[in-house]
């Protein structure tokens, strides 16, 4: 019997932390067998596959906001540690190369938008938000703000995350670039005493930003108190080698559980329109991530992941486990991020009012 099917025979009245700990135990199996079968990223791909897979054939899944927000902020722990004196002063000889980067985005986004309006028409709000490369939530948000259709615009970035973290993990491990940026963690082993205070001011960075209302925090909290312990040389410590595998495994069941059957028949064909898009920005993304590779210069496969259209997370996770580059990349997506973020809303009512002038 397949694994889903045994779930899907659960009787849904039971308690929800049933559900969830089913769930997770189907996912740490999945992750597994995704090791064993030498797939990239197992902990993160094996759960997402599986739980998807499940999810679309009808199994009660479950997944934790908590597990989630803990498996970002380890997340955010372990990037922050890469960010030595030494590659922040490489960071920031990068910058135009980042504010490149946050441009190409920016036009992607816009392209995108267009090809979503000629192929499904419906309400500029939602073309629009669904196009923004930028984090799933927070575009949901906006887009309600604007009218446009929630469900639609997240139904978007789940796919569009999925397909990145899917073929550009594959892709980079079949052509072999893995394995070609030395940068390091400052520190590797445990040490007790520094990883305590380190988690203590993560805590307080998620805190923070959790009050100022700030997208992300978990991961942008982590890593900001982990960038200034290791670029002050404050008292630190590396996370325990089970960390990030299970950090990995709760962000691939929470992106793995978004899709149920009723997401692939609320609207096929939008779904379609964002797959096609998004397969194109991917290869659109290959060719402006070479010239980047020249121009700035940097390994290939550490730029094709600095601009991928993905999340943070998946991203830098990719970049931590093919050991490709991971302060860059983290560099490069969190900016992208915050830029796209920021911008999104203004310059959709730019193109508002540019539209109401054609009109008019």
């Amino acid at each position: 019997m397949l694994p889903w099917v045994s779930l899907a025979a659960v009787p849904p009245r039971l308690p929800r932390p049933t559900h969830v700990a089913l769930t997770l135990a189907f996912a740490l199996a999945a992750a597994l067998a995704a090791r064993a079968l030498d797939m990239p990223l197992p902990w993160m791909l094996g759960p997402l596959f599986a739980t998807a897979a499940a999810g679309i054939a009808g199994a009660p899944l479950a997944a934790s906001n908590r597990l989630r927000n803990v498996g970002q902020w380890v997340i955010g722990l372990a990037l922050g540690l890469y960010f030595t004196p030494a590659v922040l002063a490489l960071i920031a000889r990068l910058a135009p190369a980042i504010a490149f980067g946050v441009l190409w985005a920016l036009a992607l986004g816009w392209a995108f938008y267009r090809f979503l309006l000629a192929t499904n028409g419906g309400d500029r709000a939602t073309a629009y938000f669904a196009a923004a490369i930028g984090g799933a939530s927070e575009m949901a948000v906006l887009a309600e703000r604007h009218g446009g259709q929630v469900d639609r615009v997240a139904a978007a970035h789940s796919l569009r995350v999925l397909l990145v973290v899917s073929i550009i993990p594959f892709g980079l491990q079949w052509s072999g670039l893995h394995g070609l940026d030395g940068t390091s963690p400052a520190l590797a082993a445990v040490q007790p005493g520094g990883l305590a205070l380190l988690l203590a001011a993560s805590a307080a960075g998620v805190a923070l930003l959790r009050a100022l209302g700030a997208p992300n925090p978990f991961v942008l909290g982590a890593l900001g108190a982990a960038v200034v312990f290791t670029a002050a040389g404050l008292p630190s410590s590396g996370l325990p080698p089970w960390a990030s595998p299970m950090a990995q495994l709760f962000i691939g069941v929470s992106l793995g559980t978004r899709f149920t059957p009723e997401f692939l028949h609320a609207a096929p064909r939008w779904l379609g329109a964002v797959a096609a898009g998004t397969l194109a920005m991917i290869a659109v993304t290959a060719g402006f991530a070479w010239v980047l590779a020249v121009l700035a210069p940097m390994p290939l496969a550490t730029a094709i992941l600095a601009t991928a259209p993905g999340g943070i997370a998946e991203m830098a996770i990719t970049a931590k486990v093919l050991q490709l580059g991971v302060p860059v990349v983290t560099a490069f997506q969190v900016v992208r991020y915050v830029a796209v973020l920021t911008l999104t809303a203004p310059l959709y009512r730019r193109e508002l009012a540019r539209g109401t002038a054609r009109a008019g």
